[in-house]
């Protein structure tokens, strides 16, 4: 009589639902149940994790909360090389990830259940201990961090319980030649329906949590509070004035839309701030404390500002710069009325996931530092720092562009460092001249066409702009006109092409007769500095 190497069937009678040697879950002829079944305890443990994070404003699930500690303690050499590889995109890079870390141990999980139970249970324990240690250990850390990957784990734990069954070894007959084989992985119909039952359960959860998640998660929703904001009136800038913009294709324009601003920040994820959740403490070496909520931030004096800020990782040539028109309160007023003390020299900005910028008081000087609440006539969008954040010509965000603004301290440099310079990153963050061309692209006809791009220089404005095509020699181009000392300026230059292969190199110099470095070197501990080159064929 023929029979399977993993089925007895001499013992006719239903056996429990159990691993046979190949398989380790419910029988279909493959191994793939033992993989789908740890993918599945894994979903459903995050689905419930999400809907952890749905019973408080600043609960994140545990891939963020690993992602975001990351992220505090990548060296700096590192977060150059990810932000050098992937640009604004690191983030999600990182996500992913750390899904496909979880993923390849899930991949694997219910084998190990089926084989050695206590090494996979405590597999999971582990996984969960860490994931809650490293969301308490985060830069906001409180002990109910901990709840989503603890609740998570066991969740995922329960699963496996469940739907892994215990590998059983048949007694011995007389047809099997006396040895021991495996149960049949195969339930009675009773059995194997319990077991779709719960594995569609399972499925629920791993779906529905998501979603019950995001449902809870939006009585905290800054995406839906911004919604119904509405910026109050303030001093108003008058529109750009003819020739600030050349209106040319390609050509960065003169504000960088909303949609389009670059985004660098050192978290997976916006925090849900509202207007009612907000408000700002003024602290530190002060004469006295301040504290605002909304409300009392919307009703000081608004006004508007023009501003180009930059990135300290940005390439040469790169994208990570933009410009906007600002609304919100000035800074130094602020702080003034608490009064600075003499001996305080920076001022930190701290967000409300505890990330931390500090730049020099000496930044009070006029210049329109402000705690901004609007970005190009709308109210700041979530990933830019709704519902406040702090603004400063001059200087690079990773001193002093704070999102989700909380906190200010006067302290001193000898006293404390925000987040980025114990990562090796230079303390001023004074904003260089820089220089890039946008147009034209890396193949044209020949003939007659525009070189032409953007040139920035902090509160220095740009005076000059020149072009190199090979090794000629230098031409000045036509700069547009000065929107503000705060803002980047368009420049061009006609150009007949002819054919070949040229290299186009641009200059800037600015308003202090500075003229932009020619030394290349690459992002850290400063910015990025050099000539920016393009290669074109002209055919």
């Amino acid at each position: 009589m023929d029979k399977s190497p993993d089925i007895d069937i001499v013992s006719p009678p239903p056996a429990p639902l159990s691993a046979s040697p190949g398989d380790g879950g419910l029988d279909t002829g493959s191994s793939q149940p033992r993989k789908w079944i740890g993918l599945l305890a894994l979903a459903a443990g995050l689905g419930v994790a999400e809907i952890v994070t749905g019973f408080d404003r600043f609960l994140r699930s545990p891939v963020i909360a690993v992602g975001d500690w990351i992220i505090d303690h990548t060296p700096g050499w590192l977060e150059r090389f990810a932000i050098r590889t992937f640009g604004t995109n690191d983030k999600l890079v990182l996500k992913w990830g750390i899904f496909a870390v979880l993923i390849v141990l899930s991949l694997r999980l219910a084998g190990v259940m089926a084989r050695r139970r206590n090494l996979a249970r405590g597999l999971v324990v582990v996984v969960s201990i860490v994931g809650a240690t490293l969301a308490f250990a985060g830069r906001a850390g409180r002990l109910i961090d901990v709840l989503p990957a603890l609740v998570g784990g066991a969740v995922t734990l329960v699963v496996l319980e469940k739907l892994v069954p215990r590998r059983v070894t048949s007694p011995a007959s007389p047809e099997s030649g006396g040895a021991a084989t495996s149960a049949v992985a195969a339930a009675s119909g009773v059995e194997r329906r319990q077991f779709i039952m719960l594995a569609s359960g399972a499925g629920v959860v791993a779906v529905g949590g998501f979603g019950v998640g995001r449902a809870l998660r939006t009585r905290y929703s800054a995406a839906l509070d911004r919604a119904k904001a509405i910026l109050p009136k303030s001093k108003t800038l008058p529109a750009a004035p003819e020739g600030v913009d050349f209106n040319l294709p390609g050509l960065s324009p003169i504000f960088t839309p909303n949609k389009n601003f670059y985004l660098i920040d050192a978290s997976q994820g916006a925090p849900n701030v509202t207007r009612a959740t907000w408000a700002l403490r003024v602290r530190g070496m002060v004469d006295k404390e301040i504290n605002l909520n909304f409300d009392q931030l919307l009703a000081r004096p608004q006004f508007e500002v023009d501003v180009t800020i930059s990135c300290v990782s940005n390439e040469v040539g790169g994208d990570l710069v933009g410009t906007a028109r600002w609304q919100g309160i000035r800074l130094d007023d602020l702080l003034h009325e608490a009064g600075i003390k003499p001996e305080a020299d920076q001022i930190v900005g701290r967000s409300i996931d505890g990330w931390t910028g500090g730049f020099p008081t000496a930044v009070l000087d006029g210049r329109d530092a402000m705690i901004a609440i609007g970005m190009n006539g709308e109210p700041l969008p979530v990933s830019h720092g709704y519902p406040a954040r702090l603004i400063v010509p001059g200087v690079y965000g990773y001193v002093s562009a704070t999102k989700w603004l909380s906190e200010i301290e006067l302290t001193r440099f000898d006293k404390f460092q925000g987040f980025w310079i114990p990562r090796g990153w230079n303390v001023d963050g004074v904003i260089e001249t820089e220089s890039r061309i946008d147009v034209p692209g890396s193949s044209i006809a020949a003939g007659p066409t525009k070189i032409a791009g953007v040139a920035w220089a902090g509160i220095r404005t740009i005076s000059k702009v020149e072009v190199q095509i090979n090794k000629d020699p230098w031409r000045e181009g036509t700069l547009s006109k000065e929107l503000a000392k705060t803002t980047w300026r368009q420049w061009v230059l006609d150009w007949d092409a002819p054919k070949g292969k040229h290299d186009i190199t641009v200059r800037a110099t600015d308003g202090d007769g500075k003229v932009q470095t020619d030394k290349q070197t690459s992002p850290g501990p400063g910015a990025a500095s050099g000539y920016h080159t393009i290669r074109v064929t002209v055919g």
